[in-house]
């Protein structure tokens, strides 16, 4: 977890040169969506950060736990205390690479088709995940978007014996990040900002 953090203050924490090449926000969206024959379940969480830096190609999203808001009151306490143990487990993060980036870089316009693969830990478990998705300058901007599929066996969150039989064995995940230009502070904060060298 904590090299998760040392990644996401790297690409946050853009260089004066390359930081035309990074994308930062902290208001991505998270959804998630369980088709059950006892209850649908549907949460947004509309406060992850996410950081993507195109010249090395990494990325990262942290999302926490209680910002998942769902319709009902009672099943967001049944989430975050009988299922995800929020308490214990206050985020879910993903650190990976994009893997099949244009060589000449993303095109001012137009949807492109990415393919990410990293670490997704949930509930305490880290498993590596390959997902699909896209990418896109929009205004500026870089818009990411990701569709997939999560088992919670997989991170080992038990489901009540009781309902088991009537909750989807898979959670459809949908990812939504818009994330802004990493814009370098000027030249006289930097230079204010750096340490005084010792006479």
């Amino acid at each position: 977890m904590r090299r998760l953090f040392t990644l996401c203050a790297a690409l946050l924490l853009a260089g004066p040169l390359l930081a035309q090449q990074r994308y930062t926000t902290r208001s991505a969206t998270i959804d998630f969506f369980s088709d059950a024959p006892l209850e649908d379940i549907a949460a947004k969480n509309s406060q992850v950060t996410a950081a993507i830096d195109l010249l090395s190609q990494q990325m990262a999203f942290v999302a926490t736990m209680k910002e998942f808001v769902f319709p009902d009151g009672l099943m967001q306490a049944h989430f975050n205390e009988n299922f995800v143990e929020s308490e214990k487990y206050p985020r879910a993060t993903f650190s990976g690479r994009i893997l099949n980036l244009p060589d000449n870089g993303l095109p001012n316009s137009g949807v492109v088709a990415v393919e990410v693969e990293g670490d997704l830990t949930i509930h305490g478990v880290k498993r590596r995940v390959r997902v699909p998705g896209t990418l896109e300058m929009l205004d500026k901007q870089l818009v990411a978007k990701a569709k997939f599929n999560v088992a919670p066996a997989d991170y080992k969150i038990d489901v009540p014996a009781l309902i088991k039989e009537h909750i989807a064995k898979s959670v459809a995940i949908t990812v939504y990040a818009v994330c802004a230009p990493q814009i370098a502070p000027p030249v006289s904060q930097q230079q204010s900002a750096a340490p005084a060298r010792p006479e």
